[in-house]
């Protein structure tokens, strides 16, 4: 029996010995066909590369290096003749603190934006429900870092030839026709919030003085302490929606947004808005204002 069973056993083992060769033969057969097939891909698409490059233009080495050397001249004049322009724009005469060509491109932007104004009249920018209002965040506490005794403010108005024409306190201000109006406040840092303000209108309280001043093309605004001031072109100043702000929401403004009495526009960069007026002036020349001396468009409107 065990003779037997030996003998089953290397049949059993010569079959799958000749079955395992079969298999690896087949394998080796189709794994070498399969390498002839990729073998004739590879070498048609290098004759068809060779065909397109017989049919690309050609160009001779001279004419190669004629045209590189063009194109490092033309390089070469374009980046001095942009250092040269440079140069010319930080030697020009300085005009309010920046070159003078630079603030002529930003008195072009102003003279754009005025003409832009006149031609759309009163245009109003978008107004929101209350629900959509947000706190603002304070932003920028020049001229009123220091807070103050509200009770001994007031505001100084000036006439177009330096002459004091008021001394006004806040009942002034209340005592003109309020309005409330949520708008969106945009800073120029590229921020903005919908906020709630209530108020006067800046050309309801202009009415006081109208007759007194004239036709001034301008008006200025400065803090207590003089160290922060705005110019305003009479036209925007008149706009309905330019407020003199007392509340933000249904509450008086604190001192770190500019109590007790502020600009408030959505016409305007939030750089014009100026906190706690100190002094408002009619002028006939444009007034100074702080971020046109360092470099910012003196309209900066929207």
């Amino acid at each position: 029996m065990n003779d037997e069973h030996d003998h089953d056993h290397d049949h059993a083992t010569s079959d799958a010995t000749s079955d395992a060769t079969s298999e690896s033969t087949s394998d080796a057969t189709g794994e070498s066909a399969v390498g002839i097939a990729a073998a004739d891909r590879d070498e048609a698409r290098r004759a068809e590369l060779q065909a397109s490059m017989a049919d690309a233009p050609t160009i001779p080495l001279s004419e190669f290096r004629r045209r590189s050397r063009r194109s490092f001249l033309t390089g070469a004049a374009g980046a001095g003749a942009a250092f040269l322009g440079w140069r010319w724009v930080q030697d020009s005469p300085s005009d309010d603190g920046i070159p003078r060509p630079l603030r002529q491109a930003l008195e072009f932007n102003e003279s754009l934006w005025s003409d832009l104004t006149e031609l759309t009249g009163n245009r109003s920018a978008p107004e929101h429900p209350i629900s959509k209002a947000t706190p603002i965040q304070v932003n920028g506490r020049i001229g009123i870092r220091n807070e103050i005794d509200l009770d001994d403010w007031f505001v100084r108005v000036e006439g177009p030839d330096g002459e004091v024409l008021d001394e006004l306190d806040l009942s002034v201000f209340e005592a003109l026709p309020q309005r409330d109006m949520v708008i969106e406040h945009k800073c120029i840092e590229g921020w903005s919030s919908i906020v709630h303000w209530g108020g006067a209108k800046f050309s309801d309280f202009h009415a006081r003085y109208a007759d007194r001043v004239g036709d001034v093309p301008y008006v200025g605004f400065e803090t207590p302490d003089g160290l922060y001031y705005v110019g305003w072109d009479m036209p925007s100043a008149l706009h309905p929606q330019t407020m003199l702000a007392l509340r933000q929401g249904t509450e008086p403004l604190t001192q770190v947004h500019g109590a007790p009495l502020r600009l408030a526009t959505p016409n305007k960069y939030g750089i014009k808005t100026l906190k706690r007026i100190g002094v408002i002036r009619y002028s006939r020349e444009r007034p100074a204002d702080y971020w046109a001396e360092r470099s910012y468009d003196w309209y900066a409107g929207l």
